[in-house]
């Protein structure tokens, strides 16, 4: 019926790359239809705790934990967790009558999937990684599509090839027009034109080992026409904050990062796949070091897979000291041919458009 509610649950979270996304696709359909109704589902002990409330949609938390796969005795929280988070997902459904959940990834999207998946709810996921996680993967059999960040995502997922579409992950696109780089570059203290501007990015809280590294190539001296735009995370910020001056900007944190994007030609990121997919819309190609801890090595895997696709450099963590920092960097920017092939080879990876493509195949099912 034209104009009657559309109930759309997302399920996912524990880490920024489960809950952003969702929360793209989510303000991405109420702007194609204000008829649809988001409502996420997380987990306490995630980011979601303290994201969800600032927004702008209802939102239920449960008492969710993983697997303990090496204290398998902490497991009965696990299950009271999923027993207490059935109930009160019986009770939203019953209340709410969804017409799909959006798993984004995650354990905290295990539980809403199966629960649909009981109740005869269709279910879509957005897988976020080149090798996708064991939520993606159990609930295969009952994805009606795939959104997929990494399009080789689908061979390790294998089956019908019609469910996967290769939409990119689901970010907040660049504006348009894209600021001026003159202008950006000047907004951080830099010479309008030479010279190229790395950013150091190592995820919202950033990365300690990635900044120990860069501290000390900072004080072994840069490369000539080098600038630097170095985001520490919070938690780092005050060891590192001497460092600001000359072709050096030292900061907390970057909100809006779109300020440093517009004015960056390569970065030193992690690989997570937000991470990567954001830099890639912006056309700006990376050195990756993966996070050595993430879950199933994922990022690893990211990173393999953009360096083979020519978009990205991998350096792995325990190989990352100031020296091969050093070398790739020189390499690269005093060699505009290879700098112009890693530039095309991320332009290539773009998707700034996914959260759109996915909205609208996601209106198409209700």
């Amino acid at each position: 019926m034209p104009g009657q509610r559309k109930t759309v649950l997302f399920a996912g979270g524990g880490t920024g790359g489960h809950l952003y996304p969702g929360l793209a696709i989510a303000r991405t359909l109420v702007k194609l239809d204000a008829s649809v109704q988001p409502i996420f589902v997380g987990a306490l002990r995630g980011i979601e705790k303290r994201v969800l409330p600032s927004t702008e949609f209802p939102h239920l938390l449960l008492d969710l934990h993983p697997l303990y796969r090496t204290k398998v005795w902490e497991n009965w929280r696990t299950i009271r967790g999923a027993l207490q988070g059935w109930s009160a997902l019986d009770a939203l459904v019953r209340r709410e009558t969804p017409q799909l959940v959006v798993g984004t990834g995650g354990y905290a999207a295990g539980l809403a999937l199966a629960y649909a998946v009981t109740h005869g709810i269709r279910i879509v996921q957005q897988a976020g990684d080149s090798h996708p996680g064991l939520t993606a993967r159990a609930f295969k059999r009952w994805t009606s599509e795939y959104y997929l960040a990494y399009p080789e995502a689908a061979h390790v997922l294998g089956g019908k090839a019609s469910r996967y579409i290769d939409t990119g992950a689901p970010i907040e696109p660049p504006p348009s027009p894209r600021p001026d780089r003159a202008a950006a570059r000047r907004a951080w203290g830099f010479p309008d034109e030479g010279g190229q501007v790395l950013l150091v990015y190592g995820g919202s809280q950033g990365s300690r080992a990635i900044n120990l590294v860069v501290a000390d190539w900072v004080k072994r001296g840069l490369p000539d026409g080098l600038h630097v735009i170095w985001m520490t995370g919070k938690p780092s910020f005050d060891e590192f904050k001497a460092l600001d001056g000359g072709r050096v900007r030292v900061r907390e944190y970057l909100s809006p990062i779109a300020d440093a994007y517009a004015a960056t030609d390569l970065a030193l990121a992690r690989a997570g796949a937000m991470t990567t997919s954001e830099l890639f819309a912006w056309g700006i190609p990376g050195i990756l070091v993966p996070l050595p801890t993430a879950a199933a090595d994922h990022q690893a895997v990211n990173a393999r897979t953009l360096e083979a696709a020519g978009a990205a450099l991998r350096i792995d963590q325990r190989d990352f000291t100031v020296e091969r920092l050093d070398a790739a960097v020189r390499d690269l920017i005093s060699n505009p041919g290879a700098m112009a092939a890693l530039r095309s080879g991320a332009a290539s990876r773009a998707r700034p458009d996914a959260a759109d493509t996915i909205a609208h195949r996601i209106l198409a099912l209700l």
